[in-house]
């Protein structure tokens, strides 16, 4: 082999090392380009998939703002309204609320008709005899006109159906009186000097009156002091029973009740005494839970039974701060079995110990019975303190009852005794003209639609709504709430999975019927 193809070999072995050199490299440079893409592909398929996992991590679209349509329309709900600021007194609001499928975020007052609880009397005030002589010397005209307004339920009337009166004087008088004063150191065992002739001026006339608007009124009668020749101190303010005048007192009640009977007044039940633990008041009498349950199980039951009275004895009618009055009375079954239940006023104490007496004896009934407001009043704290423990708080608590202390007040708050109560606001100021106060409206936002008879039935309290519901005899649903916060408050009223929605501003009452 000559130099020549020495060298052309020599090439020819370079040249084919460079293109196998130049192959490999393109090989690999092809298969990194393969790679790159594929890490290219799994990139935007990973992007697409988070970008769509944020997507359906976002919170839905906030909805706009439930706005509570006005108009004079159809409206499955009727809403009656009290506002703090006294621009809105217990008025109907035109507005269409009506129910349906549609959901909110808004809280929901959830209405259960299949949850029932006590059964109600009614709703209503005190007449004392001051309200009453106040009401009674009104122009005859006026005086039709405002017992209507009272006692009847059309239009706008607020349909009282629940009375309280006193048995003699109480302190919201004129002057103390008893059915049976005698001179002092006499006594009247057989009480041949017994008459009611005292209530002949003003409290029977209007009695009457109320009856006929209304016969089915229920009417509670309380002492606020027995005769004082029966007494041990022998005066009208202060003092005891004396046991040798348990059963004359026992008789005193039944001449009572068949008095008024006769007149065509029906007493559906007594207490055997006003605040029982106060000596203070003029008139007053004390009697602790162990006189109460002696004088009930051996002379007062014992006497209404032979006289076929059906009058409820309820006893106690004094604060919530001493619930063992009661359950010491029932404790007793000899005194228990003419008792019909106890009753309860809230100067002391807290509301729930209505329950605490219901729950040791179901079996019996709980009353509310008295609570005043003081003149001149902070109408919006009143409104929402009331309301909050009373309408409310009470029926929450098995109450089958609210009453309101005094019906009627002169503007300086006559009449009343001499050491009675100076400062007590009528739910009706009655002077040269007739003001409405708070405790007319409070009343008002449940006895115009809680008729007697009526049954309590469960609902939930949310947040700042108070609340409590009602079935009426004819099947009516009655909603109570009380926004006890500042702020105005937008919510649900559920009812059978239907939701209507509604409104109040801080401190308004509301009642929704349908």
């Amino acid at each position: 082999m000559n130099i020549l193809e020495r060298e052309l070999l020599l090439i020819g072995f370079s040249t084919s090392i460079i293109v196998k050199n130049l192959t490999m490299r393109l090989v690999q440079n092809s298969l990194l380009i393969l790679r790159l893409y594929f890490v290219f592909c799994l990139l935007c398929i990973g992007s697409i998939g988070c970008a769509s996992g944020k997507k359906d991590l976002q919170p839905p679209p906030t909805p706009p703002p439930t706005t509570i349509p006005a108009g004079t329309g159809k409206s499955d709900v009727a809403f009656w309204l009290t506002s703090p600021d006294q621009q809105i007194f217990f008025k109907k609001q035109s507005l269409s609320l009506n129910f349906s499928g549609s959901s909110n975020y808004n809280p929901s007052i959830v209405v259960d008709t299949t949850q029932t609880y006590q059964s109600i009397d009614g709703f209503g005030f005190a007449l004392t005899g001051g309200s009453a002589s106040l009401i009674n010397q009104l122009p005859s005209s006026s005086r039709d006109e405002l017992l209507k307004e009272l006692f009847t339920s059309d239009s706008t009337f607020v349909g009282i159906n629940y009375l309280r009166i006193s048995i003699g004087a109480s302190d919201l008088d004129a002057t103390v009186f008893s059915y049976d004063d005698l001179p002092a150191n006499q006594t009247d065992p057989s009480l041949a000097n017994f008459s009611i002739t005292p209530d002949f001026s003003h409290l029977i006339p209007i009695l009457k009156s109320v009856v006929a608007l209304n016969p089915g009124i229920k009417i509670l009668g309380s002492p606020w002091s027995a005769p004082a020749w029966m007494k041990s101190n022998q005066s009208t303010k202060g003092g005891s029973l004396k046991p040798e005048f348990y059963s004359t007192y026992a008789n005193y009640f039944v001449k009572y009740i068949k008095a008024m009977e006769a007149q065509g007044i029906k007493i559906d039940a007594i207490t055997p005494q006003n605040e029982p633990l106060n000596p203070n008041n003029n008139p007053s009498m004390v009697m602790s839970a162990l006189e109460q349950a002696d004088f009930i199980k051996n002379h007062l039951g014992p006497a209404f039974k032979a006289a076929n009275i059906t009058t409820k004895i309820i006893v106690y009618d004094h604060n919530c701060d001493v619930p063992t009055y009661p359950t010491t009375i029932l404790s007793d079954p000899a005194a228990k079995q003419y008792v019909d239940g106890s009753a309860f006023h809230l100067y002391a104490g807290d509301i729930n110990a209505l329950s605490q007496v219901h729950n040791a004896f179901p079996d019996k009934n709980v009353y509310f019975t008295e609570q005043w407001v003081g003149g001149p009043s902070n109408f919006a704290g009143d409104l929402k303190w009331h309301v909050k423990n009373l309408i409310i708080g009470a029926p929450r608590n098995w109450s089958k009852n609210v009453i309101e202390w005094n019906l009627a007040s002169d503007p300086n708050y006559y009449p009343h005794t001499i050491g009675g109560c100076s400062t007590c606001l009528g739910a009706l100021t009655i002077g040269t003209s007739i003001n409405r106060n708070v405790s007319y409206y409070i009343i008002a936002h449940a006895s115009k639609f809680v008729k007697t008879g009526s049954v309590r039935v469960a609902s939930n309290n949310i947040g700042s709504l108070s609340n409590v519901a009602f079935k009426t005899p004819t099947g009516k649903k009655v909603l109570i709430v009380l926004n006890e916060g500042n702020t105005s408050q937008s919510f649900n009223i559920q009812f059978n999975e239907m939701i209507v929605t509604t409104e109040l501003a801080g401190g308004a009452v509301g009642t929704y019927t349908w």
